[in-house]
């Protein structure tokens, strides 16, 4: 589903603050894949998704989605097949526009375009019953503003818009670091089901080493734009946070460093 082969991108190169954002990323994720991604501050992980997403070029390397070649196709044009929900609950949505006129928004992503209005009486049935899935009474504020919604509200609406027209790629980056733990935790487990539901493959960048290891079929570590180290399945699931970190020390020498890590 995901390929992306030989990716590396440099900042800044040739200058006193070059870095090497990623180097030589070598990633395949097959349908249905959902893969958490850990790693120190600066590893490359938001570069990776942005990548992907088409909101970085790299400098070299190909990116497929579906066996085609996107690496030279922009963004806007990216997210008909790719939804992406952010850390921020302000992005993804249009605060001055309703939860109605958002949906429809979403809706028409991945459709050709046509004059007429976004917001039918079919489709008002149709998000209502999406939204009756989150548990959180927006169906019944169809019309109210998103920016009045709460943080956490605005973010179930985001994975929402994301994932209901079933996207070949989901990213999520790091969509919960911003909320309170009820609202974190509601998310998190909105995120496991709508994933499952729609068997979407998916790609979370998390900080949350237990959010990582909860979650999804597999696992990568980054470290200074590489990825370190990547396992599935059986063994995904008998790892705990302290067996994360001693692979970190085993490969890399050193201690895991990260101020925003959250170990449990």
């Amino acid at each position: 589903m995901l390929k992306m082969k030989d990716i590396s991108i440099t900042f800044n190169e040739e200058t006193p603050d070059e870095k090497k954002a990623l180097q030589s990323i070598n990633l395949e994720l097959a349908k249905g894949d959902f893969v958490t991604v850990i790693g120190s501050n600066g590893a490359g992980k938001s570069t990776l998704m942005n990548v992907i997403s088409g909101n970085l070029s790299p400098d070299i390397g190909d990116v497929f989605i579906s066996d085609k070649q996107v690496v030279q196709l922009p963004e806007h044009k990216r997210s008909a097949f790719i939804g992406r929900v952010f850390q921020d609950p302000m992005s993804g949505t249009s605060p001055s526009m309703t939860i109605e006129e958002n949906l429809a928004m979403a809706y028409t992503r991945d459709k050709k375009r046509m004059l007429r209005p976004g917001v039918t009486s079919k489709r008002k049935k149709m998000f209502k019953e999406y939204l009756l899935t989150l548990n959180l009474g927006l169906e019944d504020r169809l019309t109210a503003k998103v920016g009045l919604l709460s943080g956490g509200e605005r973010q179930a609406l985001s994975l929402l818009m994301a994932t209901f027209t079933e996207p070949k790629i989901l990213l999520l980056d790091e969509h919960t670091a911003a909320l309170d733990p009820a609202r974190a935790e509601l998310i998190t487990k909105l995120t496991h089901d709508v994933v499952e539901k729609f068997g979407l493959t998916t790609l979370m960048v998390t900080h949350n080493m237990q959010q990582a290891l909860d979650l999804g079929n597999r696992l990568i570590m980054m470290d200074k734009g590489q990825i370190i180290f990547d396992v599935a399945g059986d063994v995904k699931q008998d790892l705990t946070i302290e067996k994360l970190l001693h692979e970190f020390k085993r490969i890399r020498g050193s201690e895991f460093e990260s101020d925003r890590a959250v170990l449990g």
